[in-house]
């Protein structure tokens, strides 16, 4: 009987509905902000009972995501982000964020709906390191769902 072992966390791609899912644009190094929560709850005093109040959750609510990668120049990914952020043109997307097993097989995806650039940021530039620029965009969106993907697992 073979083993478990959790997936890595460094396989990933993402795509943006309306954009090519091949190239350098579905790449990114880093993925944080797949969070949800229902922080808030509402108290409800039922008559007759006085022991306690009911306590009901409120909507869920959602982090926002945020991609990482190496500055790409001429992405198609760039027009849209600075139409959001320079020209506030919104045109909201699908993002997939999908986890990838060792054969490059799905595992999992995140599916993020109606999402749109909230913050485009830059790091700094600095003489006195040898590193790669990195980009970072910020999203907002309505929800996500998780999705499993069913597949055999590696042997």
């Amino acid at each position: 009987m073979p083993s478990y072992y959790p997936p890595v966390g460094f396989h990933f791609r993402v795509d943006f509905g309306g954009f090519p899912s091949e190239g350098a644009d579905i790449r990114f190094q880093s993925v944080t902000g797949i969070n949800a929560s229902v922080p808030n709850s509402k108290s409800y005093a039922e008559g007759g009972e006085n022991r306690f109040s009911h306590r009901l959750p409120e909507r869920a609510t959602y982090e926002n995501l945020i991609l990482k990668r190496g500055m790409l120049v001429g992405s198609q990914l760039i027009g849209w982000f600075k139409d959001a952020v320079e020209s506030f043109k919104f045109s909201p997307k699908l993002v997939t964020v999908t986890l990838l097993n060792s054969s490059h097989v799905p595992l999992e995806q995140w599916v993020f709906y109606n999402a749109w650039p909230t913050k485009w940021n830059i790091d700094g530039f600095d003489a006195e390191k040898s590193g790669v620029v990195i980009e970072a965009v910020e999203f907002s969106y309505q929800y996500f769902e998780r999705k499993e993907i069913i597949t055999t697992p590696d042997l």
